[in-house]
């Protein structure tokens, strides 16, 4: 496996951001062992960045694949660990409201108050060109469409209603509040 570089941004209050992360995504028309070891890269370049997810557009690759990995614990409603590789996925439904600190991992220690829906259904591909079909709910959920947002060059304080938390809390407060860094 390889380490890959993810494209990280400053403030976006700030500065422009990068085109890379505003564009469409294309879907993937090849599952291959190119593919697959694409997938294990991300894992572990996320794995290493601390991160619970990554879409491949975070990496410069505009293809419509994301990796998951929510550990055990992370979520109090679900504490079991989930590795997830999702290609060419989508939400066909959701529901409920929750809004929670979210931060990116294209915009290190940055974080902010973020609405998002409490479930989706999710539909794509495993790794080996499988239908998948499921229910996502919570920390997953919020993760899922953190990820596709990036497909589709949506970035997470693009869906706060108010900036106003936007920002990088103290280290004390880090410490305090643990942000979701998909």
């Amino acid at each position: 496996m390889a380490r890959l570089k993810v494209i990280t941004e400053p403030d976006p209050r700030y500065a422009k951001i990068s085109p890379r992360l505003r564009q469409q995504s294309v879907p993937v028309e090849n599952i291959d062992d190119k593919l697959r070891k694409l997938a294990e890269d991300m894992y572990e370049t996320m794995d290493a960045e601390h991160g619970v997810g990554l879409a491949a557009p975070q990496i410069g690759i505009l293809q419509r694949m994301v990796v998951i990995h929510i550990p055990a614990d992370y979520d109090e409603d679900d504490p079991e660990e989930r590795w997830l590789t999702l290609v060419n996925p989508e939400v066909i439904k959701a529901g409920g409201n929750d809004i929670a600190l979210e931060g990116c991992l294209s915009f290190p220690d940055l974080t902010g108050e973020v609405p998002r829906y409490k479930w989706v259904n999710v539909r794509g591909l495993d790794l080996n060109g499988q239908a998948l079909r499921f229910r996502g709910r919570g920390i997953l959920a919020r993760v899922i469409q953190h990820e596709i947002d990036h497909l589709n060059g949506v970035l997470f304080f693009d869906r706060m209603d108010d900036w106003s938390s936007l920002g990088y809390p103290a280290p004390e407060e880090a410490e305090e509040e643990e942000a979701v860094i998909p």
